[in-house]
């Protein structure tokens, strides 16, 4: 093999491992950043992304429907979301320290019910090919892009638009800036936050059931691998924009496709190190983001972690 088509084979892996392991990616952090400028912080994703995966898994295994799995292990983040929400609007009560409780809960209810799903194989999602002009089987296969990573890319540009330009963004920016200001203009603060920590949750659900359903497309309990977390991380790093979420997400993606597409070449040497990549980045961007100047630059002012 060539250098240059060893190159192209490298990159043309790493497109479409970029698409495939940023799309839980993108819509946790999506979530998120919905959830944050609200003015709450919700660590709790990475059991909502569990518990989605095993519960789209389930209800596609019974049912024959993948999209329908999809859809219930959206409303199954709501469900963690309205829980967050509620116990975070008590008197007295972290919700960071509620957020790692329901990580926990989460994870661990995932892994009670998911028991039985260890082993059968249910129905995937099916996927759209856009490399049917070409006659190479790579780049049919890189190609193939699920309809949800379609979908992501949309929420990311609605979302931004409309916490720009619509009524809805400008109640839910400004309770995630200053409840005081909102509660003086008649906004719900509570209620505000609430609806927003649901929404984070459904898309964080809906990330979830993408790994069990799509890629890599089986349910296990060390399926996440802490990308729940991971995505609050690039939440900061994106600074709570929903298009620098989509970029970061595709960043995160790519550094995960590493592993992969080095072996598909046939180097193997330092395999598990660059799986590792992903961590790695994450800590990077931690450290980064620590700065004095930067740290906290367009954060919500109401957020736990700036006061």
């Amino acid at each position: 093999m060539s250098d240059e088509t060893g190159l192209a084979t490298v990159l043309l892996a790493m497109f479409a491992g970029a698409i495939r392991v940023s799309t839980p990616f993108l819509f946790v952090s999506l979530g998120e950043t919905l959830t944050e400028k609200s003015g709450r912080i919700n660590l709790g994703l990475e059991g909502t992304l569990v518990f989605g995966a095993m519960s789209g898994y389930a209800i596609s295994y019974h049912t024959g429907s993948p999209w329908l799995g999809v859809l219930v292990a959206g409303f199954a983040g709501s469900l963690f979301g309205a829980l967050h929400g509620f116990l975070c609007k008590l008197q007295k009560v972290n919700d960071i320290a509620i957020g790692i409780a329901l990580m926990l809960f989460g994870t661990g209810l995932a892994f009670f019910f998911g028991k039985a799903y260890i082993q059968p194989q249910a129905p995937r999602l099916p996927s759209i090919s856009f490399g049917a002009w070409s006659d190479t089987p790579a780049v049919r296969q890189a190609l193939e892009i699920n309809p949800l990573f379609l979908l992501g890319v949309v929420l990311a540009l609605v979302l931004w638009w409309a916490l720009r330009n619509t009524r809805w963004g400008l109640v839910v920016r400004t309770t995630g800036d200053s409840a005081p200001a909102a509660l003086a203009l008649g906004i719900d603060v509570n209620r505000v936050r609430l609806l927003s920590t649901m929404a984070g949750g459904f898309c964080a659900g809906i990330g979830g059931s993408f790994l069990s359903l799509y890629y890599p497309g089986s349910w296990t309990e060390g399926l996440s691998s802490g990308q729940g977390l991971m995505a609050v991380a690039l939440v900061i790093f994106a600074r709570w924009n929903p298009l620098y979420c989509f970029a970061a997400a595709l960043l995160f993606g790519a550094a995960g496709a590493l592993g992969p597409a080095l072996q598909s070449i046939g180097i193997s040497r330092g395999y598990h190190f660059f799986n590792a990549a992903p961590y790695i980045m994450t800590l990077l961007i931690m450290i980064a983001s620590v700065s004095p100047r930067r740290s906290l630059k367009g954060a919500p002012g109401e957020l736990s972690i700036t006061k």
